[in-house]
């Protein structure tokens, strides 16, 4: 089967769409199958590799709270429509289907005879373009052959406008890079309590919070804590701008690291928090976490509750609030034996996460739209909504 894979999102932009498309892509490879991934230009040096396709150039527009990529350039359509017909693609997937520039401009540009999936990330209460734009878009929703959801949230968003069947088909990880065991940070390992947190520092990840959080458990802890921050490190004077007496406690901001050195912050975390303020559709980085061993505190919100049980595999905390956040890291500071018991069960649901697992329910979808059938027998379960 030949698949397109179409996203606005991919290396090197580090991002949750980009995670998936680069992990499913990879894996349909090994399945047998020919993907390839149709994005755009980025600022900076990009990766080769003859399995992606490039037109127009990024731009970052803010949106829900966030910076989203888009695609400029001239005659795009056409670009892609070019693209469709050299690479006689079986099926073509787009990611985001209703954003513009590249997913939304895909659905006019297939060709005759190739399926269209499109997978939804996004999750919010509400979203004024959608609201807007219904009717166009609506008629867009409906070429799609297959509609995907990452998780309830992002379906529930999705299927407000633009009702119809949505397979929930949730993010993944990598379970051979994010275990347990792998050599930590030495230059960390002090005797301080290591709390880590992961992402782009835009304002609904909710540093602020997790800075603001930080001085409560340092009082507890005498000020052995230490808050070790991996993300866009040049945003950061915007979201951590009070100062603050930080009781002792210790912000490391580390910036972007290479995809290599990103497990041994895994393995260096006692406690990962996420404190994301909403519209997270689901949360890759609570899955790394989860499958490195670590014990994570996440936000009390739609999207991490898609990953996380709270007390099963990690402790949910109220958005926006500083002083739960600061309970949540206190209670697995405090508790050794909880934090290893809250791992190893994240670590269990992590593999059933796993890329490979997930990568087979898309073979699945895929099959079925073009009308073939799984040579290994056998039914992948997807998830399935409706509104």
């Amino acid at each position: 089967m030949k698949i397109g894979i179409v996203t606005q999102s991919y290396y090197p932009r580090p991002g949750g769409v980009t995670e998936v498309v680069h992990h499913t892509a990879r894996e349909l490879r090994r399945l047998g199958h020919e993907a390839k991934i149709v994005t755009t230009h980025y600022d900076g040096p990009e990766p080769a590799d003859p399995n992606v396709i490039r037109i127009g150039h990024n731009v970052l527009v803010p949106m829900n709270g966030a910076w989203v990529n888009m695609t400029a350039g001239v005659r795009l359509a056409t670009q892609l429509r070019r693209i469709f017909d050299r690479e006689a693609f079986d099926v073509v997937h787009t990611h985001c289907p209703l954003v513009p520039t590249l997913p939304l401009m895909t659905i006019s540009a297939v060709r005759p005879g190739q399926k269209l999936v499109g997978t939804f990330h996004a999750a919010a209460e509400s979203n004024y373009a959608y609201r807007l734009f219904r009717g166009p878009l609506g008629r867009r929703a409906a070429r799609l052959d297959r509609r995907l959801a990452v998780s309830e949230a992002a379906r529930r968003l999705a299927s407000r406008y633009f009702p119809g069947d949505y397979d929930i088909v949730p993010n993944g990880v990598d379970c051979a890079r994010f275990k347990p065991g792998i050599e930590p940070i030495a230059r960390f390992r002090d005797g301080r309590l290591n709390l880590l947190f992961v992402g782009r520092l835009d304002r609904r990840k909710g540093a602020p919070y997790l800075c603001r959080a930080l001085p409560l458990v340092a009082r507890a802890l005498e000020g052995r804590v230490r808050l070790i921050v991996v993300g866009e490190k040049g945003l950061r004077s915007a979201l951590c701008a009070r100062p603050v007496d930080l009781g002792g406690a210790e912000i490391v901001w580390i910036g972007r690291v290479p995809p290599e050195e990103l497990p041994r912050y895994y393995a260096t975390a006692d406690v990962f928090c996420s404190p994301a303020v909403g519209q997270e559709s689901f949360g890759i980085v609570l899955l790394e976490a989860m499958a490195a061993g670590s014990a994570v505190v996440a936000s009390d919100i739609p999207g991490y509750r898609a990953v996380v049980e709270d007390g099963v595999d990690g402790l949910l905390a109220a958005p926006r609030d500083p002083a739960a956040i600061a309970r949540a890291v206190l209670a697995l500071a405090n508790d050794p034996p909880l934090r290893a018991r809250l791992g190893a069960a994240g670590r269990a649901k992590a593999l059933r996460h796993d890329w490979s697992v997930l990568a087979r329910r898309i073979e699945e979808i895929y099959l079925e739209i073009i009308g073939g059938r799984d040579a290994r027998g056998g039914r992948v379960a997807c998830g399935r909504g409706r509104s």
